[in-house]
């Protein structure tokens, strides 16, 4: 094949609804396609990039200058399919050199539809993102006449107000298998989670029930949990219908819950917390974060356009979760916790696929509340395994180390009196 310059064969364009315009090479599926532009720092995990649910509705700038290099293999998906609307590149490797790899990504971005534009600048482009905030943009053939583009785009959606994570979760339940001797289970409500997180919870030894989003309370505590993850997703926390209720409802019964990403805002918004769009987001694989219990500082993993609104050192209007962990870059809420309750959150990704490790403790210390739930839950006799309180309001109370729950058929007041 001849080599071709970044500057031969500009046969598309990427526009942004502000009018402007950057050239460059149609690749992958080749199709006009519209969403709103992001950028992310990752060097490397394209492939992980391109099929975080989380990225569902927008068209991805990567800012390492060029994409393709070592291929595509199976064992680096986060999910079935890519997710992205959009794939933007400066340089897309026409080589794959790789001993993983399946295949090369052009073929892998065609093979699923995936429109992709080449040979554009893409510093500039970030740059321009990172001035003017996240915009609607449009991948298009340049036999597009740019005022058809600006009308198409002037039609699509925009971020605010749009629940993208119902769109992206399963359809039906499923496991995963813990590895080891199987601990108990932990339900995950699913709005975009990765294969990543699920792996990880299940190498702390246990079964991870995977719900849809638009699971009700009821259904995620007859599985009887050690602890509920809620996982990330896209689009705007404040549009899932029925998000903040469930987990607030499942807290109520004494779970133990943690989330991440777009489950850091909806657990805040179960508490009554308010969430807001940020200018461009964050996202990357090298965002400082200070955990500020500790002083230590952790380089995280980010994919998020939206944040926790706070009020020193609170979440604005849920006055019981304080911020634990916080951006160095532009001081927003990284983390919650709650003050009395098993409850806690990140912001960011620890479970790093792409990016760095620091925060993959949060996983075994989610582990320990579990373990610590599943030590002082009753014993159902006959059968020898644990008992869960199905009551949406049963008593929270302490009693030592334990996280003690009554359960409806073991003594105890009404389900629902003394509930917090």
């Amino acid at each position: 094949m001849p080599a071709v310059t970044l500057t031969q064969d500009l046969n598309g364009y990427l526009l942004l609804e502000d009018g402007k315009t950057w050239p460059g090479r149609l690749a992958g599926a080749a199709n006009d396609t519209a969403g709103e532009l992001v950028f992310t720092t990752n060097l490397t995990g394209y492939q992980e990039v391109l099929t975080d649910p989380s990225f569902a509705g927008q068209i991805v700038v990567m800012t390492a200058p060029m994409i393709g290099n070592y291929g595509v293999t199976p064992a680096d998906e986060q999910a079935s399919r890519p997710w992205v609307a959009g794939f933007v590149m400066r340089e897309m490797s026409r080589v794959t050199s790789g001993w993983r790899a399946t295949e090369g990504l052009e073929k892998y971005l065609t093979t699923h539809g995936i429109s992709a534009l080449t040979g554009a600048d893409t510093r500039a482009i970030t740059r321009h993102v990172r001035d003017r905030g996240t915009m609607r943009a449009l991948i298009a053939s340049a036999s597009l006449s740019i005022e058809e583009g600006l009308e198409r785009l002037a039609s699509h959606p925009v971020m605010e107000g749009l629940d993208l994570a119902t769109g992206v979760s399963t359809t039906e339940p499923y496991s995963v298998q813990a590895r080891g001797p199987e601990r108990g289970v932990v339900v995950c409500l699913d709005y975009g989670v990765k294969r990543r997180s699920l792996d990880l919870i299940a190498a702390e030894g246990y079964r991870v029930e995977v719900l849809p989003a638009s699971v009700g309370p009821e259904g995620i505590l007859q599985r009887r949990p050690a602890g509920l993850f809620v996982s990330n997703g896209p689009g705007d926390p404040a549009a899932v219908p029925g998000a903040a209720e469930t987990v607030r409802a499942v807290s109520d019964a004494g779970v133990p819950v943690f989330g991440i990403c777009l489950g850091c805002q909806l657990i805040a918004r179960a508490f009554g917390g308010r969430t807001y769009k940020l200018p461009y987001g964050h996202r990357g694989g090298n965002h400082p974060v200070r955990n500020l219990d500790t002083g230590a500082i952790e380089i995280t993993s980010q994919n998020h356009g939206f944040a926790i609104a706070e009020i020193e050192g609170l979440a604005e209007g849920a006055v019981e979760l304080r911020v634990t962990h916080r951006n160095l870059n532009d001081g927003t809420v990284e983390g919650l916790a709650h003050e009395s309750r098993p409850v806690f959150a990140v912001q960011y990704h620890p479970e790093a696929a792409p990016g760095p490790h620091d925060s993959r403790y949060l996983f075994r210390r989610s582990s320990k509340r579990w373990t610590q739930l599943l030590r002082c839950q009753p014993v159902d006799t006959v059968s020898g395994t644990a008992l869960v309180s199905t009551g949406l309001g049963a008593p929270r109370t302490r009693a030592g180390p334990c996280i003690q729950r009554q359960h409806p058929h073991h003594g105890g007041s009404s389900p629902h009196a003394g509930a917090t």
